[in-house]
């Protein structure tokens, strides 16, 4: 497999070329880096339409789940969004937070970048905000997050226990995130594994289930849980591009699992402003003070 830096402009120089492309292109292709498939429609991603918050003309149909609709986003909260695209679940993010919140979306991509600002700015959403970096060196400070979601985007990272870590440090204590990724269980074969198209596709960066998970226990999260998983199956005739119709016989027939998982996680500690008063200091905040004469 290439070297970290390549695969980084791999996926960067891919995406943007994805950025032009339509949503039913996307849609019906490995996160719509491959050849589309005549099969199947809707191979990774979910559908958003019934979403409240949902913007159209943000789906560029890249996802595989929902992390919003599990990511328990408070009004007030301030939401970050980890390969944020052209902006939809930002906005998604954005409907739950509420005029009070604040939803800062990351992406390497700057013409995903200028579709999401030129999105915002046609609905006037003053609060949503859009930044370039990657999310393995995010551009925020620490403890800035109360919710961090993704979709499909943490795969597609040589150094995932990088970004997990890049996620602990700008979650606030007390906040979590929900994250849609592609996990596997079982080996790849070696031609998938090894083509930059799978890799932009989501597919060929995908790490074992078991280590994904142990990453993001030994950065220190807890309360650790899968929220939704379904299998992807990959279409014979995108996998014909790479296999022989036996090694896709084989490949079908084998103990190989591609999942999207949607992962739960909560970082330690007490969110400031939100702590538990005791017994004594309610009953001492129901007081009247005889000073004021004021409850």
């Amino acid at each position: 497999m290439k070297k970290e830096q390549e695969l980084k402009d791999i996926v960067r120089d891919r995406y943007a070329k994805i950025a032009e492309q339509g949503k039913a292109e996307n849609a019906s292709s490995c996160c719509g880096a491959t050849t589309t498939s005549n099969k199947v429609y809707n191979i990774m991603m979910d559908d958003y339409s019934e979403t409240d918050g949902y913007i159209e003309d943000a789906d560029l149909g890249l996802g595989c789940g929902l992390p919003t609709q599990f990511a328990k986003i408070n009004q007030g909260d301030t939401v970050i969004d980890l390969g944020s695209g052209a902006g939809n679940d930002c906005f998604v993010a954005r409907h739950e937070a509420g005029d009070n919140g604040k939803v800062i979306g990351i992406d390497f991509t700057p013409i995903m970048i200028e579709k999401a600002r030129i999105n915002a700015e046609k609905l006037g959403y003053n609060n949503v905000e859009f930044r370039v970096g990657d999310i393995d060196a995010m551009p925020v400070s620490n403890d800035t997050a109360d919710v961090i979601v993704s979709n499909c985007v943490l795969n597609l990272v040589p150094n995932k226990q990088k970004v997990i870590g890049e996620i602990y440090r700008v979650l606030k204590p007390g906040g979590h995130f929900s994250i849609s990724d592609i996990v596997l269980m079982g080996e790849l074969p070696i031609a998938l594994k090894e083509d930059a198209e799978m890799y932009a596709g989501c597919v060929a960066g995908a790490i074992q289930k078991v280590d994904y998970l142990q990453y993001i226990e030994d950065s220190g999260f807890q309360n650790i849980t899968i929220q939704k998983e379904k299998p992807i199956v990959i279409p014979d005739d995108i996998l014909i591009k790479y296999l022989s119709q036996e090694e896709i016989n084989n490949f079908n027939k084998g103990a190989t699992g591609i999942f999207s998982i949607t992962v739960y996680a909560e970082k330690p500690g007490t969110k400031k402003g939100k702590q538990k008063m005791n017994l004594s200091e309610i009953e001492s905040s129901n007081c009247c003070d005889p000073a004021t004469n004021c409850c």
